[in-house]
C-alpha cells in the first residue's frame, strides 16, 4: 500500500480544509485528483507529503504511519514532487543539468560534487524528457513547459517510490501541455516506476494511465473509483452542479458545458 488514508480531518488556522478523508492507493496504481480551486487539493499533497499532520484519523504514507514512524526528510526522499511552487526557489543563474543533478541530493542548488554515475543518470533523464539541448542553459531562460520538463527529470533522479504531479501543465500552451504529458505517458509506462498522482482541475489532462480519479470537493471526498466512472456526464454534472457534456477522444476526455436549450430544440 503506497497511500492508506482513513477518516482524516484537517483543520488549519481555525478552519476545516479536510474533512473525513478516506483513500487508498496500491503500488502500481495511477491516479488523478480532480477538483476546483479550494478544494483542498493542496491540503491534501501537503499532508501526503508530511508538512501537515492529521488533526484526527490515521494516515500512512509508503509504510510510515504519521505520529508512530519518522517522517520529515526521511519520508519525502521517497516521494517526487513536480510543482510550479518549485520554481520560485532555484537559482535563475543555475543551469538546466544542475538542477537537474540537485535531485540526487533534495537540495535546492548543487553543493556536492557528483559522481560520473548521478552525471549519466540525470544525462539520460535529460534525454529522456527531450531537455538535453538546453541542459546548459541557465534556468531562467527557459520557457514554462522546459521548465516543467526540467522539474520532472530532477523528480526522477532520486528513483523515488511516489510521484506527484501538480497541475504540472499549469500556464503552458497546446504544444508544451501535450509535450509534458508525452513525458508523463512515458514514466507511467516504464516498468518498475513509481506510482503516479496528477493533481488538476482540468479533466482533458487525465491521460489513459491514470485509471483511477478522486474526486475533491470542499475538503471532502465527493466520489472515487474508476476515471471512467468519475468522469462520466452524470457525476460530473453532480460534483460541479452544472450540466456538462463529456466527450472521450483518444482515451481522454473533452467536457464542456451542457447547453439545456439547444438539448429542447431551441436556439439562441
Amino acid at each position: 500500500m503506497v497511500i492508506k488514508i482513513e477518516n482524516v480531518w484537517l483543520i488549519r488556522n481555525g478552519t476545516w480544509i479536510l474533512k473525513n478523508i478516506h483513500w487508498k492507493v496500491e503500488k502500481g496504481e495511477h491516479w488523478a485528483i480532480f477538483g476546483l480551486n479550494g478544494a483542498g487539493k493542496t491540503a491534501l499533497l501537503n499532508l501526503i507529503n508530511a508538512y501537515h499532520f492529521p488533526t484526527k484519523g490515521k494516515a500512512t504514507v509508503l509504510g510510515k504511519e504519521f505520529g508512530k514512524s519518522p517522517l520529515g526528510s526521511e519520508l519525502r526522499s521517497k516521494i517526487g514532487l513536480v510543482s510550479s511552487s518549485l520554481q520560485q526557489k532555484f537559482y535563475p543563474s543555475d543551469n538546466a543539468f544542475e538542477i537537474v543533478l540537485s535531485g540526487a541530493y533534495a537540495s535546492i542548488g548543487l553543493y556536492q560534487t557528483p559522481t560520473d554515475e548521478i552525471r549519466q543518470k540525470a544525462i539520460s533523464l535529460l534525454t529522456e524528457l527531450g531537455c538535453l539541448d538546453y541542459a546548459n542553459r541557465n534556468y531562467e531562460t527557459l520557457s514554462q513547459g522546459e521548465r516543467q520538463r526540467v522539474l520532472i527529470a530532477r523528480a526522477l533522479m532520486a528513483d523515488p517510490e511516489l510521484l506527484i504531479l501538480d497541475e504540472p501543465t499549469n500556464g503552458l500552451d497546446f504544444l508544451a501541455r501535450e509535450q509534458v504529458l508525452e513525458a508523463i505517458d512515458r514514466i507511467a509506462a516504464a516498468q518498475d516506476g513509481p506510482t503516479l498522482l496528477y493533481v488538476t482541475h482540468h479533466v482533458e489532462e487525465i491521460l489513459p494511465v491514470f485509471t483511477k480519479t478522486l474526486l475533491l470537493k470542499k475538503g471532502e471526498v465527493f466520489a472515487l473509483g474508476k476515471t471512467q466512472d468519475m468522469l462520466s456526464e452524470q457525476v460530473l454534472s453532480e460534483f460541479l452542479e452544472l450540466p456538462v457534456n463529456v466527450i472521450w477522444s483518444n482515451g481522454r476526455p473533452l467536457l464542456s458545458k451542457c447547453n439545456r436549450q439547444r438539448e429542447k430544440g431551441h436556439t439562441l
